[in-house]
């Protein structure tokens, strides 16, 4: 590896990392980040990638071609920055969360307010069509942020299928959190917490030679219905993907600004001052109740929110940081 291909390497893993710490944070999506960062078109062409000539070369033991042919240092360099950010600063974050919510929203409000004029500036003219794609993204996640979450969760096969489908979105679309989509759906606990558990309570006992778990009726149901899940998530990360691209391809312009107004409008989620709705019977893996809505305020004008404020303009900083330096690059 050349120098300039290290540095780009280290580069993408960066913002892989950043991908993953965004995840941490409910409301936003790895794939506003990667919008933000430059990357999200060449994520998507790479994930339409894996189609039958991908599994020919496979077959083949062509692996220098399957390695070009998927852009595999590209999502190589993206899954490890993924990974180390959740082991490593998405902890902080989830820390930050609890002790100091009011802040980190307020980084990240900035951070995406930024982004939406950067971001923006993408599209080649701001005719009525783009214009009217963006008011259209808009209104779509101002909805999402103003549902409130189905009652029950639905077990029908067909259906947690269809919920892998869409949660995947939360990944592929900037502004959508697929969290936050399951758990419209009603399905958040039984796929995120009850399969999950169940997925981790069976390989401990597999590694210990206890198969008793095929003989314990609802563990084995939680596990067919993360499996399905699992299955619609891939369908849908693969499947999807070609559509965007196609998509982007030919309506560049329209795209860019769909996508703008669905990280517009998730503003209305991140949005710092805000008291939390718990849900009693909707509880996550560690027996504390989950958020489902938020009751949100405007602030007053005091020093308490000095730092808030401050926060909001580091994230526009940071932004903007990220702007120039890219800036630099290209010249």
């Amino acid at each position: 590896m050349t120098n300039k291909k290290i540095l780009d390497f280290l580069l993408v893993a960066l913002k892989g990392f950043a991908m993953g710490a965004a995840n941490v944070i409910p409301g936003v999506s790895g794939g506003t980040l990667a919008l933000i960062t430059g990357i999200y078109k060449k994520l998507i062409l790479s994930l339409k990638s894996f189609d039958g000539l991908a599994l020919k070369l496979l077959f083949k033991g062509k692996l220098a071609e399957l390695i070009t042919h998927i852009n595999g240092v590209f999502l190589l360099a993206l899954l490890l920055g993924v990974g180390a950010s959740i082991f490593s600063i998405a902890k902080l974050f989830d820390y930050l969360l609890v002790e100091h919510p009011i802040e980190i929203w307020s980084f990240f409000f900035g951070l995406i307010l930024a982004s939406v004029y950067y971001v923006g500036l993408t599209v080649d003219k701001w005719t009525n069509a783009p214009k009217l794609f963006f008011v259209l993204g808009t209104a779509i996640a101002l909805t999402l942020a103003t549902l409130n979450p189905a009652p029950t969760a639905n077990e029908n096969y067909i259906f947690v299928f269809i919920c892998g489908i869409i949660g995947i979105s939360g990944m592929l679309l900037p502004g959508l959190s697929g969290s936050y989509i399951l758990m419209l759906m009603g399905n958040y606990k039984l796929l995120m917490v009850d399969s999950i558990n169940a997925l981790s309570t069976s390989l401990k006992m597999l590694l210990s030679g206890n198969l008793s778990f095929l003989q314990n009726h609802e563990m084995t149901k939680n596990l067919i219905l993360f499996s399905l899940f699992l299955f619609g998530s891939i369908f849908g990360l693969l499947s999807f993907s070609r559509v965007i691209a196609w998509i982007f391809e030919r309506y560049k312009n329209a795209t860019i600004s769909l996508l703008t107004g669905f990280v517009f409008g998730s503003l209305a989620i991140i949005w710092p001052w805000k008291n939390e709705i718990k849900h009693d019977s909707l509880v996550d893996r560690h027996g504390e109740a989950i958020i489902v809505a938020y009751e949100r305020y405007m602030p007053v004008l005091n020093i308490d929110n000095l730092i808030p404020f401050g926060c909001i303009g580091m994230g526009i900083l940071c932004i903007w940081g990220i702007e120039r330096m890219a800036e630099t690059k290209t010249k």
